[in-house]
C-alpha cells in the first residue's frame, strides 16, 4: 500500500518524470515576511495533501461501528451488511493499477479532482440508500465510491513525489502517513459521534469531507509540468512481467504479508464491532468507537515507531517481521481460548496482534520500494496496495460467516494464516543487510 508505505501501511506511489520544483522564496532578499510567506504556503500544501488519505481512511473505517445497526434497520445478515465494506475495497483495490497508470499518462490532478467528486457524490447516494432501506441501492453506490477511491491516496502519493525531493519529500509523507494513521484511530469515534444524531449521518458526511479536501487540491496545490512523453500500456505492462521474473519469490510472499494482515485486521474490528453489542457487554456508540480505536492506535503507534527506526537496515527488518509476525500467531492463537469470557484481556490479545501489524508493514514496505528501481517502483507498489485492500474487502464478510459457524473457528482460522504467513516470510523473505 500504500506511506510512505516505508513508514506506513496504505501507501501507492507512482513514479514521475516532472521537473522538481524550486523551493526557495523569491524576493528581494532574504526578507523575514519572504520566508514566511514560503513556510505558510508550504504548510497549507502539505495540509492539503494530508487531506486526501484522510478521505479514504473515511470510507471504511468511519462505518464499522454502524454495521450492527445497518443489519438490524435493513433487516439483513451480518455477512450482507459486511459487503459494504467489501464492495468498497474490492473495486477500489482492482481500479488502483489503472488509476496509477492513468496519473502517469496524464497528471495527478486530473485524476485525483474528478475521484473526490465522484466520492462525495457516491456518498450521498450511499445515504439515501439507507434512508430507503434499500440494500440493493447501498451496494451499488458504495461500489462506485471505491471505484473514486482508487484515484485519490495512491495518487496523492505520487504527486508529493512529482513536487518535493529528498528531506522535504519524507516530511510530506511522513505528515501524509500521519493523516492516515490518525485517521485510522479516530474513524471509529467519528462513526459513532455522527451516529448519534441518525446512524445513516455516516454517510451523508463523506461529501462534506470531499468538499474540503476538493478545495484545498484545488486551490492549494500546483502541479509540476511534465517533460517526459506519455507512459505507453505495453511497456508498462512487460516491465511488471519482468520484475516478477527477477524478484518474484519474496515479492509474491511479501504480498501474501500485507494483504493477509489487512484481512485479519479489519476482520477482527468487524468481529469486535458485533460482539461488543451483544449481551453481556452492551457497549455501543462513542464508547464503543472508543474501544475499537484500541487495536487501531496499537498498530498505528507501532507503525510510526518502527518506519523511523529501521532505516533501511535489512537485518533489523527481518528480525522485526519475523517477531511481529510471531506476535500475531501467539495472540490471535490465546484467542481461541479468550474472546468474549473476559473482554479485557481479548482486547488485549487483539492489540497485540496489531501491534505485530505495525512491526510488519513498514518492513514490508520499504523493501518492495527500496529493491525496484524507482522507475519501476509505481507499478510494483500499486499492485501490492490493490492486494492489501482485497485483504480489507475480503476481512468482514469471511469473518461474518465464519461467526456464524462459532467464535472459535474465526481465531483458529486466523492464527493459522498467521503461522502460514510467518513461514513463508521466514523461508522466503530474506532482504539484504542494507536495502536500497
Amino acid at each position: 500500500m500504500a506511506t510512505s508505505e516505508a513508514k506506513s501501511k496504505l501507501n501507492v506511489t507512482f513514479t514521475s518524470e516532472m521537473e522538481p520544483r524550486a523551493t526557495t522564496v523569491s524576493g528581494g532578499g532574504s526578507s523575514g515576511k519572504g520566508k514566511g510567506n514560503g513556510v505558510k504556503g508550504k504548510v497549507l500544501e502539505y495540509a492539503a495533501l494530508a487531506s486526501v488519505p484522510l478521505v479514504l481512511v473515511l470510507g471504511n473505517s468511519m462505518i464499522v461501528p454502524i454495521l450492527p445497526t445497518l443489519t438490524r434497520e435493513l433487516k439483513i445478515t451480518s455477512f450482507q451488511s459486511s459487503l459494504v465494506i467489501t464492495l468498497f475495497s474490492v473495486t477500489a483495490g482492482l481500479i488502483i493499477p489503472i488509476a496509477g497508470y492513468l496519473s502517469d499518462r496524464f497528471s495527478r490532478k486530473a485524476v485525483m479532482i474528478p475521484a473526490l467528486i465522484l466520492y462525495g457524490i457516491a456518498g450521498i447516494l450511499s445515504g439515501m440508500a439507507a434512508v430507503w432501506h434499500s440494500y440493493a441501492f447501498l451496494l451499488g453506490a458504495r461500489a462506485v465510491q471505491g471505484v473514486a477511491a482508487a484515484g485519490t491516496t495512491p495518487i496523492a502519493m505520487a504527486l508529493v513525489g512529482d513536487l518535493y525531493k529528498d528531506a522535504e519529500e519524507s516530511k510530506a509523507l511522513g505528515l501524509i502517513e500521519a493523516s492516515n494513521g490518525s485517521g485510522k484511530v479516530i474513524s471509529p469515534i467519528l462513526g459513532s459521534l455522527l451516529a448519534l444524531i441518525v446512524w445513516y449521518a455516516v454517510f451523508f458526511s463523506f461529501p462534506i469531507f470531499c468538499a474540503i479536501s476538493l478545495a484545498a487540491v484545488l486551490f492549494l496545490i500546483k502541479e509540476p509540468k511534465r517533460n517526459a512523453p506519455p507512459v505507453a500500456l505495453k511497456p508498462y505492462v512487460h516491465k511488471i512481467g519482468e520484475l516478477f521474473k527477477k524478484h518474484g519469490r519474496w515479492l509474491i510472499c511479501s504480498f501474501w504479508a500485507g494483504s493477509t494482515v489487512m484481512f485479519i485486521l479489519f476482520g477482527v474490528l468487524f468481529f469486535l464491532s458485533n460482539i461488543l453489542e451483544e449481551t453481556p457487554y452492551n457497549i455501543k456508540g462513542v464508547t464503543k468507537g472508543f474501544v475499537l480505536a484500541i487495536p487501531l492506535f496499537g498498530m498505528v503507534a507501532t507503525a510510526y515507531i518502527t518506519g523511523a527506526v529501521i532505516r533501511k537496515n535489512g537485518v533489523l527488518i527481518r528480525w522485526l517481521m519475523n517477531i511481529g509476525l510471531a506476535l500475531m500467531v501467539v495472540a490471535l492463537g490465546l484467542a481461541v481460548w479468550i474472546n468474549k469470557d473476559n473482554l479485557y484481556v481479548f482486547i488485549g490479545l487483539l492489540t497485540a496482534s496489531s501491534i505485530g501489524t505495525g512491526l510488519l508493514l513498514p518492513c514490508l514496505t520499504t523493501m518492495i520500494t527500496g529493491v525496484v528501481d524507482k522507475a519501476e517502483r509505481g507499478m510494483i507498489t500499486s499492485l501490492y496496495s490493490s492486494l492489501r485492500f482485497l485483504g480489507v474487502a475480503f476481512g468482514p464478510p469471511l469473518f461474518g460467516w465464519m461467526m456464524d459457524i462459532s467464535h472459535r473457528t474465526v481465531f483458529i482460522t486466523v492464527s493459522c494464516l498467521s503461522l502460514l504467513t510467518l513461514v513463508l516470510v521466514f523461508f522466503f523473505v530474506k532482504p539484504d543487510k542494507q536495502v536500497k
